[in-house]
């Protein structure tokens, strides 16, 4: 079923209530790579349950698999996730009742054998006081779904990266089971996981979830930056370029220019860009 500009604008889920813990906080952290090294005790703070924080990224796994784009007439084999955005409100607390709501934002028409770009906005409220605790903003691409008639333009204009040399690298190694790790936060799809159909995807193995290389970027500025103050953390906008296989290392460049840090993530082994155009945003 082609793509209904009119009908796709008018998908929305409102006001599903959601509950997380440090358990779900913690998992998290494990799946982005926090304790990977059980001796850096400056990492325990994601990890064990003493005078914890929560890692920003932790907003895009929490209310996983909301219904919004279940009507939306895409072809799901044909989906990549293009980009994400983060405004974080106020820190985001380690427990907490949370109410949701999603809506698509945009469709954006690139046209006939070019795809579509379906922007889905997302705000999360703590339940009892009914305060905003962040913002989302996904970018998915539709490889199959151009020439709708929609509009063509209207994309986030991507961040801009600093001409100069970076001012730091952070490596980050992966684990070959990092996706089967990461999937127990919410995304379960089984391209991440299955190795026969990450074969009928064109992969010659199961992938790691492009969210979890969004969160592991954030871990090596974190702790490079921020000298492990997530709280520091307001914003964090990527795009998504080329899979990352599970086992390989990230290099995050990172430049900083006060609150504003600017970053780039390749791969070591293939010297591939996986993740580009990003930005942290900082607190004062």
């Amino acid at each position: 079923m082609p793509i209904n500009f009119d009908e796709i604008m008018q998908l929305k889920s409102e006001g599903c209530e959601f509950r997380y813990s440090d358990r779900e906080a913690i998992l998290y952290a494990l799946g982005v790579g926090f304790g990977s090294d059980p001796l850096n005790t400056a990492e325990l703070k994601y990890v064990y349950e003493n005078d914890l924080q929560t890692v920003p990224t932790f907003a895009t796994v929490i209310g996983w698999g909301m219904p919004t784009l279940a009507r939306s007439g895409i072809n799901y084999l044909m989906v990549v996730h293009g980009e994400q955005r983060l405004t974080l409100h106020k820190p985001l607390p380690i427990e907490a009742e949370v109410v949701v709501d999603e809506r698509v934002s945009n469709a954006i028409d690139k046209g006939e054998g070019r795809g579509a770009l379906i922007l889905v906005e997302k705000v999360i409220r703590e339940k009892k006081s009914g305060d905003k605790l962040c913002t989302l903003l996904a970018t998915i691409f539709a490889r199959g779904d151009g020439g709708f008639g929609g509009p063509r333009e209207g994309a986030p204009a991507p961040h801009e990266l600093p001409a100069r040399a970076a001012d730091r690298v952070v490596d980050c190694a992966t684990r070959p089971d990092q996706a089967l790790l990461y999937a127990l936060s919410g995304d379960r799809n089984p391209l991440h996981r299955d190795p026969q159909i990450a074969k009928m995807a064109g992969y010659p193995r199961p992938i790691l979830h492009g969210l979890c290389t969004y969160g592991i970027a954030c871990r090596a500025i974190v702790s490079s930056v921020c000298d492990y103050d997530a709280r520091r953390v307001a914003g964090f906008d990527a795009r998504f370029t080329a899979p990352v296989f599970p086992g390989e290392t990230i290099a995050t460049e990172i430049w900083t220019d006060g609150p504003v840090v600017s970053f780039r993530c390749k791969v070591r082994e293939r010297d591939t860009v996986v993740l580009n155009n990003g930005k942290c945003t900082l607190r004062s």
